[in-house]
């Protein structure tokens, strides 16, 4: 099994693959206004493939809990120059950050090749269109509400069994709507609607996901849960973000979204040696499948 993204493709099962977070924002919780320049967030882009990213995913809207939606516009101004050049420049896929179709479309047109949309198809109806005319992978997200609202007492009776409803509704309605099975990749959302301890209960219990039989992206890097448990503010969150990478990998993660690209690089790749070294230990990652 393989992710196709465009002209890229990723073997699944061998190695958990990185993601290179590039927030080119004046807002975002742990890094805005760094890359908010196209000419630094291109470098910090370049910087992180050197370091081991596979992926690097640009992001022109906050959606840290609270933020306020960004004209669609402004962040077309923000993320096209970026990805254009990034696409010329660099040898990995470059994945889009947004919920709004219009931006989606002109960041494939410039060389995106993946569609990571937190509101999983829910907030433009143009963007499962969009993902089954290109044919390009697009990330099925669980949040509540939205980034405003999100963190306004978030309530689960069975977040894990809440959340893989969310997936079977949603894989059902973006396969009606054109979009193949092959293109979703699954994302558990951990710090979008979430308390500290659905975050923690998702991230140990991500293997309960692997039923689908479609790639897991997990996002943990900086999130306020790890801030929760170590009492320390999203610049010094390293340790509690390798701690969770290296727990979703264990649990069979195809895809972790972070900050921190050469830490967790290297991290991953000693998990992913062990992991898929033992059969054992592979057999219990993916066990999870035949629940």
């Amino acid at each position: 099994m393989e992710l196709i993204l465009g002209e890229y493709r990723l073997p699944l099962g061998q190695r958990t693959y990185v993601m290179g977070i590039l927030n080119v924002t004046p807002d975002s919780f742990s890094d805005g206004g760094q890359y908010l320049d196209p000419g630094r967030a291109v470098a910090r882009g370049l910087e992180m493939v050197a370091q081991g990213a596979d992926l690097i995913d640009v992001g022109g809207e906050s959606t840290r809990p609270g933020a306020e939606p960004v004209p669609v516009e402004e962040e077309l101004r923000r993320v096209i120059p970026v990805i254009r050049r990034l696409a010329r420049e660099v040898r990995v896929p470059i994945s889009i950050d947004t919920y709004k179709a219009r931006v989606a479309e002109a960041a494939v047109d410039a060389g995106a090749r993946l569609l990571n949309d937190i509101s999983a198809g829910r907030f433009d109806p143009e963007m499962p269109r969009l993902a089954a005319r290109t044919g390009l992978p697009l990330v099925v997200m669980h949040m509540k509400g939205t980034p405003r609202t999100m963190q306004e007492a978030p309530w689960y009776e069975d977040v894990v069994g809440e959340v893989d409803q969310f997936f079977r509704e949603r894989i059902q309605a973006l396969t009606e709507a054109g979009v193949a099975r092959e293109q979703l990749i699954l994302d558990p959302g951990l710090g979008f609607g979430k308390r500290t301890q659905d975050n923690l209960v998702l991230l140990g219990q991500l293997g309960r996901f692997r039923h689908w039989g479609l790639p897991l992206l997990v996002g943990p890097s900086r999130k306020s849960f790890l801030g929760e448990v170590l009492g320390t503010p999203p610049q010094d969150r390293l340790e509690g973000t390798l701690a969770a990478v290296v727990t979703a990998v264990v649990q069979g993660a195809d895809l972790v979204r972070v900050h921190d690209v050469e830490a967790i690089d290297r991290a991953r790749r000693v998990v992913d040696a062990l992991v898929r070294a033992d059969p054992v230990a592979a057999a219990a990652a993916q066990g999870g499948e035949n629940r």
